[in-house]
């Protein structure tokens, strides 16, 4: 009998997660906003965060309804393909992409001048120097992911410890240090210093200070209550942003009063202003201090855009792998992959066209900066609009929809709860929208040829399927028959090292996120007859645990509850099917591998015991001949 000698990781964020994910991936955009607002806004900077700030925390409302409803990949694609139907929701999800392209453009264009600034590498500041590492930066990015995959969570968590601190020093000393109410108002005129054009531009690149939501709307997925624990963590999370951004904004402008029209806030330390702000405590700070100052924020913050690059990598992919199973991107964007999950070619892709804006912005007529923040807001304002709407739609649509979590102050419209912060929000998004074509000519070409692009490609790619163009299209499902409701509760999958054993750990993931599983990992130690099923194999233990380790964090990442055990057997088989009795499974997913048909035989042993004993549904992964030959998971 197996003995049971590890509980694993449980694959659920709380509150506490889920609040320190979201100050993580919202605040990093921070690092590369506030000096372009500046530019812009002047003396009204601090005023303008907080006012889009408000604009956000309304869209988050709509946000967090729609994902605990529809706890699925795609964020407002998903919701708009839900609520409208299949060209709408790729379009939106379209737009996210060019977000998704532009965040990792401006975080590679940021990093060496943060590093730069913070060490006195001043090479790699200047033109052409910081495009050509930013380019670097993101091929870079693209080839890890594309051998490993990262602990997203785990980095998030660590990235918000980071930045929450980065920024309370800088906010604490500033305000002792430099603020100044007469500075915060020096220079500005509202009408002439910020003109109204500049303070109209000001307002849709502010959206640039708050990037980060699809990623942080998500998280909906991966909580047991994500009515209860996510409206709540996920508030407090932004919140926290708002506060600390407006603060920021207030001790930079006080740092660097508005003169003649200009604040070096938003001209010498653009690229780098949080190091600015720093470097300003000087005179009132030894300087050995302000020194170490600049460093750590330098560095950490390079840390802190780095680690936005990466999820924005990931979250590209899997907004790639959710409409290329909808048939909405070619066939190879909507496949597995046994290592990264998300498809390479969207790897692939994602670096190339963000290394493509990057050196596109480089030889924009105008600020490449200013290109891609303006062209940020173009597409993420088209998502926070079609999102709000979807929202309100589907109250109509599908009054019925269970919705864990429903934004508060609802007005009733033709017999339909409304809710009115989707009501505001959508033409306070959309009115942002049309200020920034309004106000940057190379965004109103460029925005409208994206989105031409992909209708383009929407249309090839349902030419080819021959499928109706507002047709929804489902993914293709399992021949299985689950239970009556349509669901599996719970999957057992035994763990095994090797591109086999990630295959059907990823099948088992993937499931699971389509039908709200559970996955049961299961790292069976063979002990040898000649041993007492209790000896010491340290080595054996530390590799199962890592493996249980390893598959939380993936569930993390799909928004899939994992829970592990590591077990001691003498038989593999006999283990697997005692745990799935105990466990009450209610299917076993498995891998054949090719060796076995070459021995004629279509399975292997283990996978035969499972078969006949099993006291549940089994699937099992079979390999083509020549796919992963020298691998099995048995």
């Amino acid at each position: 009998m197996p003995t049971r000698r590890h509980q694993g990781l449980r694959g659920a964020l709380d509150t506490t997660s889920i609040a320190s994910v979201a100050y993580g991936e919202i605040a990093s955009s921070l690092y590369f906003a506030l000096g372009v607002v500046a530019a812009y806004a002047l003396g009204l900077t601090p005023w303008v965060l907080l006012l889009v700030g408000v604009v956000f925390l309304v869209v988050a409302l709509s946000y967090a309804e729609g994902t605990a409803s529809i706890p699925e990949t795609g964020g407002a694609a998903t919701l708009v393909r839900r609520a409208f139907n299949d060209p709408l929701g790729f379009l939106t999800g379209w737009a996210l992409f060019l977000d998704y392209l532009l965040v990792m453009a401006l975080a590679a264009l940021f990093i060496p001048h943060y590093v730069g600034t913070a060490l006195g590498w001043d090479g790699i500041t200047d033109r052409p120097w910081d495009a050509i590492v930013g380019v670097g930066l993101i091929v870079g990015v693209a080839a890890i992911r594309l051998v490993r995959r990262p602990a997203v969570y785990r980095l998030a968590v660590i990235v918000a410890g980071v930045a929450i601190v980065s920024h309370l020093v800088i906010v604490v000393l500033g305000l002792a240090l430099v603020f100044s109410l007469s500075d915060l108002g020096r220079g500005v005129d509202v009408g002439v210093n910020p003109s109204w054009s500049d303070l109209a531009f000001a307002l849709p690149l502010a959206m640039l200070a708050y990037t980060g939501l699809e990623t942080v709307a998500n998280l909906a997925s991966e909580t047991r209550e994500p009515g209860r624990t996510l409206p709540r963590s996920l508030f407090w999370g932004i919140g926290a942003v708002v506060a600390l951004s407006v603060a920021v904004g207030v001790v930079g402008v006080s740092a660097f009063p508005v003169e003649d029209g200009r604040t070096a806030l938003g001209e010498r330390w653009l690229r780098a202003p949080l190091v600015g702000i720093v470097a300003a405590f000087g005179g009132s700070l030894p300087d050995v201090v302000v020194d170490g100052l600049r460093v750590a924020i330098g560095l950490s913050g390079a840390l802190i855009l780095l680690a936005a690059m990466t999820t924005s990598a990931s979250g590209a992919g899997r907004l790639a792998y959710s409409l290329g199973r909808h048939q909405m991107l070619p066939h190879a964007f909507g496949v597995l992959h046994r290592r990264t999950l998300i498809p390479p070619v969207s790897i692939v892709g994602t670096a190339v066209v963000a290394s493509g804006f990057l050196l596109v912005s480089y030889l924009s007529p105008t600020h490449e900066v200013r290109f891609l923040a303006s062209l940020y807001s173009f597409g993420i304002l088209l998502a926070f609009t079609a999102a709000q709407l979807a929202v309100i739609r589907l109250r109509f649509t599908e009054p019925g929809l269970e919705r864990p979590f429903r934004v508060p102050g609802n007005v009733t419209i033709r017999g339909a709860s409304v809710p009115v912060a989707a009501l505001v929000g959508a033409p306070l998004t959309f009115a942002i929208w049309v200020a920034s074509i309004a106000t940057h000519r190379v965004t109103a070409i460029v925005g409208p040829l994206w989105l031409l692009a992909g209708a383009l490609v929407f249309v090839a790619v349902r030419g080819r399927a021959r499928s109706a163009l507002t047709a929804r299209v489902e993914p293709p499902t399992a021949d299985l028959v689950p239970t009556p409701e349509g669901a599996y509760e719970r999957i057992l999958v035994p763990l095994k090292l090797g591109p086999i054993g990630e295959e059907v750990l990823a099948t088992a993931i993937r499931l699971a996120e389509e039908r709200g599983s559970t996955v049961q990992a299961l790292h069976v130690i063979a002990v040898p007859l000649e041993l007492p099923l209790d000896a010491e194999l340290l080595d054996a233990e530390e590799r199962a645990t890592a493996s249980i380790a390893d598959a939380a964090v993936l569930g993390h990442e799909h928004g899939v509850i994992v829970e592990g055990d590591v077990v001691r057997a003498r038989s593999i088989g006999q283990a697997i099917v005692d745990a799935a009795r105990e466990q009450r499974a209610d299917l076993i997913v498995l891998g054949s591998a090719p060796k076995w048909r070459r021995q004629s035989r279509f399975f292997s042993p283990t996978v035969d015991y499972v078969l006949r004993r099993a006291p549940c549904e089994v699937m099992v992964v079979a390999f083509p001949q020549g796919v992963l030959d020298e691998e099995a998971l048995v």
